[in-house]
């Protein structure tokens, strides 16, 4: 999907009463951007799981995909390390069912590797308007509150001072064996968010989280945004 593609698709959501983009949506309004996400394909019938994780190789993670589903985790709708097709028909079956009487899909994704997670974000503010956020991610988003801000449009200074805030900073560097994060391309995702919001207005706001770091290299692995 180009950026062309991108308005007419949130447009469409909003016209169907939704405010909030799916999962596979929201990606495809990152790659649009240019910011790294999973590879991944959506699924709905069962005889095409073999297929998609042909294409996409094991091990994968299998997560079921819908605007009615916000919070995947905490129903079991999200499997992980699947590494036969075996486990990945059995998955399909359980997201399926765990999903009964909601419309979705199910989001057949590349499992990335990777010790460090970080959240990127934004949200329009009334005041300021679309401010950028980046901080800590996984389960340390909530409990340590370990975040920055800027409001966009970012310049590529003002997004390598947002990586160099946070406390937790040092994860960021090469420690433990794993090398050291490319803060040119965290730099890069922060203005590219930040583009997104000053460019569509009908983005209230976006959650990365987590963007894991495979390597050097982030990869925003779940992504959720929401319309207004």
């Amino acid at each position: 999907m180009n950026k062309e593609s991108v308005v007419p698709m949130i447009q469409k959501a909003l016209q169907d009463g939704r405010k909030i983009l799916t999962e596979y949506e929201s990606k495809q309004v990152l790659a649009a951007y240019q910011i790294p996400v999973t590879q991944e394909i959506l699924v709905r019938k069962r005889s095409d799981v073999k297929k998609a994780a042909k294409v996409i190789g094991y091990p994968l993670v299998m997560k079921a995909c819908s605007a009615e589903i916000a919070h995947k985790t905490e129903r079991g709708l999200i499997h992980v390390d699947l590494r036969s097709d075996q486990e990945a028909l059995r998955a399909f079956d359980d997201i399926m069912t765990g999903m009964s009487g909601l419309d979705g899909d199910v989001l057949i994704q590349k499992m990335i590797k990777g010790r460090r997670e970080l959240v990127v974000g934004l949200t329009r503010d009334a005041q300021f308007g679309p401010c950028v956020m980046f901080g800590l991610g996984g389960i340390f988003t909530e409990i340590l509150r370990d975040v920055s801000f800027r409001s966009a449009p970012l310049e590529k200074r003002d997004a390598l001072d947002m990586l160099n805030e946070i406390k937790g900073r040092g994860i960021l560097d090469a420690v433990r064996g794993m090398e050291a994060a490319d803060k040119d391309q965290l730099a890069d995702m922060l203005i590219r968010v930040g583009q997104i919001g000053l460019e569509i207005e009908h983005v209230h706001e976006i959650d990365l989280n987590p963007v894991i770091l495979s390597g050097s290299e982030p990869i925003v692995v779940d992504a959720l945004i929401v319309l207004c």
